[in-house]
């Protein structure tokens, strides 16, 4: 190691272009203009839209919704500024996501002013958090329209905000800063919903938009058991209509109705939803629980080819009015069945979520063993250039263990639900294919999931395991996102999960904004030194090219101890070699630079060779290369960067 030296890492001056406004700050018109040309639909997406409605309802029926389909994109198109579609040409799908893309997934209410409404505070404290502020720039708010329960994802109504929360005025205001996911709830609507209702008064217009039984023999136990679903409890719930008891299909809890998506005007309904989500400021659109979207009796009821098409049907119309919005799908299944949501790469999300990646990450820091992450992430592949993953660690609900199926062992999965369970964890189950409860999630804070609350260890120890856990996310092909207490390390809340009996509220708290800057005053507390560690890790990272989504990676199987990912830039100029050690040992290693993968770029090999030494990002230091091999030693949990000093010189020079 060489002795320390500062660099300021500049980003590339600014260019026209990227001065120009951004097509996400470009705001629609509140009433749409038709003095304009009206939208004009290419013909061959008319007929691939067509083609789709058939092989959902008919031909019949496709040639009966198609026009209505035609109006509504027509509809959502005058709506937009001549500036916003002047922008949106220049989107390019290998640009949709950035290495300057971090996600921020939290509620509308996480974050409590006594000043201001909770979307209004959500704002305002996180533009003054530092080390985040400068590396945050998408938000992902939980559902925020009017619920039942399930904290939100029994939704009364998808059109309003809830008058808890704000108004779409806050909305609006967020957008300003922030690009924004939405939340389509999409499978179900709650039982107290206007819709459902006047199912059960017997309205003629609302009698299919659910699946509905008159006794629930009519669905037979072969039938149930073929039926793939993430709950332990009843699928049908006994309602009492004008018309007499009625048996309704509810996946997830008998507050939540599945919508009925054989009924072409459900699917009419929710995709002009999603279009009113675009108009409010929408840049993601996220498809709740969309496994379960179509159910056919006699199937699994589960990643059904009309659920793929529906999917591809919402992305042929969002290419033609929205390019630029993405949409990702929320399924937390085994990881070959999840990325089948890509499509061909083209047809289908953009983005889907990397579920298999929490339970890896946990697995490999509870055995301080990186073969099952290391073999697993050296072969992770996107099927084009145009789609990514989100790379999370923990979600509003918990860690999900679904992904892992078929990568773990069932008896490495039992490990981890143990394991967690004695870090102060609860565990979900479902009903396998086997009819036994299995483990389907693991509920905890990612804080508390890593480090024991009543553990003697010293609070530096416990941040710095948990940044080192949150840097594998980072530095994965991908998106990062990052649920806000696993932001703030926050840990398990069991006396909430004791008031509500909802194990899922172990990681909701509420964070008073007071508290949180009584605390970010502290220079020992955990707060203070988490936003200085892992803020920090996220503005470097922002800042490089060799972490854009598109760019390459090459993972390096040297050490147990040691999660090793070298990336590259998708121009091949710019290389970050990613070391993490997982363990509580320090970890000597040597690198042969010979070794990295460097697409046959002789021009980038030569510049990798001759560089006399490499520079740490994170740790403001050089390390010496002799005989084409850096000797590192790493310290417990400590995360390195290393840049070739020659392309931190031109970083610093451009």
């Amino acid at each position: 190691m060489i002795a320390k030296q500062k660099f300021r890492i500049i980003s590339p001056k600014s260019t026209p272009n990227s001065r120009a406004k951004h097509w996400t700050q470009i705001s629609h018109y509140e009433y749409p203009d038709y003095e304009r040309p009206l939208l004009e639909i290419p013909a061959e997406i008319l007929h691939r839209i067509f083609h789709r409605l058939c092989f959902l309802y008919g031909e019949d029926q496709a040639r009966k919704y198609l026009p209505e389909l035609e109006r509504m994109m027509k509809v959502y198109f005058a709506y937009k500024p001549s500036e916003r579609i002047a922008a949106e040409t220049n989107i390019t799908p290998a640009d949709r996501f950035t290495e300057k893309d971090i996600i921020l997934i939290t509620y509308g209410d996480l974050l409590r002013s006594e000043h201001s409404s909770p979307l209004a505070s959500l704002l305002h404290i996180l533009e003054k958090i530092p080390g985040f502020k400068k590396a945050i720039n998408t938000l992902h708010i939980l559902p925020f329209f009017p619920y039942s329960s399930d904290r939100g994802f029994s939704i009364t109504d998808f059109r309003n905000v809830d008058p808890k929360l704000g108004s779409w005025q806050d909305i609006a205001k967020i957008s300003e800063s922030y690009q924004l996911m939405f939340d389509a709830v999409c499978n179900h609507t709650s039982s107290k919903s206007k819709a459902f209702q006047k199912l059960l008064n017997g309205s003629p217009e609302y009698k299919d938009i659910a699946i509905v039984y008159r006794s629930p023999d009519e669905l037979s136990s072969e039938e149930r058991q073929k039926i793939v679903r993430p709950r332990t409890g009843n699928l049908l719930t006994q309602f009492q209509s004008l018309d007499g008891p009625i048996w309704v299909w509810t996946t997830f809890s008998s507050d939540q109705i599945d919508l009925n998506y054989r009924n072409p005007k459900v699917l009419l309904w929710v995709l002009e939803t999603l279009l009113l989500y675009i108009r409010r400021g929408a840049n993601i659109i996220r498809l709740d629980a969309v496994t379960y979207l179509w159910k056919i009796t006699g199937t699994s009821c589960a990643n059904l080819k009309q659920t793929h098409e529906t999917i591809k049907l919402f992305r042929d119309i969002f290419n033609v009015v929205a390019p630029g919005v993405a949409l990702i799908t929320e399924t937390n299944i085994p990881h070959q069945q999840n990325i089948a949501y890509f499509g061909n790469g083209y047809d289908e999300a953009q983005m889907v979520y990397n579920f298999a990646l929490p339970p890896l990450v946990l697995h490999t820091f509870y055995r301080e063993n990186t073969s099952a992450l290391s073999e697993w992430a050296k072969n992770l592949e996107f099927p084009s250039d145009a789609c990514t993953y989100l790379n999370i660690l923990d979600t509003h609900d918990g860690i999900g263990l679904m992904g892992v199926r078929n990568i773990l062992p069932p008896g490495e999965i039992n490990y981890l639900a143990n394991k967690a369970r004695e870090h102060g964890a609860f565990i979900s189950y479902r009903t396998g294919t086997n009819g036994r409860d299995e483990p389907y999630e693991i509920n905890s804070t990612w804080y508390s999931a890593l480090n024991f609350d009543s553990d003697n260890e010293p609070l530096t120890l416990q941040i710095k395991r948990f940044v080192a856990s949150r840097s594998i996310a980072l530095v994965l092909k991908g998106v990062p996102g990052i649920y806000l207490h696993g932001l703030f390390g926050t840990t398990n809340d069991v006396d909430a999960v004791i008031k509500t009996k909802s194990k899922r509220d172990i990681n909701r708290q509420i964070i008073c904004e007071t508290e949180l800057y009584e605390e970010l005053k502290l220079s020992n507390s955990k707060l203070y030194q988490l936003t200085k560690t892992l803020g920090r890790l996220l503005e470097i990272r922002v800042r490089q090219k060799a972490f854009h989504p598109q760019g390459k990676q090459q993972v390096l199987l040297l050490s147990k101890q040691c999660f090793i990912v070298l990336r590259i830039s998708p121009q091949n100029n710019e290389h970050i070699l990613t070391i993490v050690n997982i363990s509580r040992q320090i970890c000597h290693l040597k690198i042969s630079l010979k070794e990295l993968s460097l697409e046959n770029n002789s021009s980038a090999i030569n510049k990798i060779l001759d560089s006399s030494y490499w520079y740490d990002l994170v740790g403001n230091r050089g390390w010496k290369v002799q005989h084409q091999k850096i000797s590192l030693v790493v310290q417990p949990y400590e995360v390195i960067w290393l840049m070739p000093d020659k392309e931190l010189e031109r970083s610093i020079e451009t």
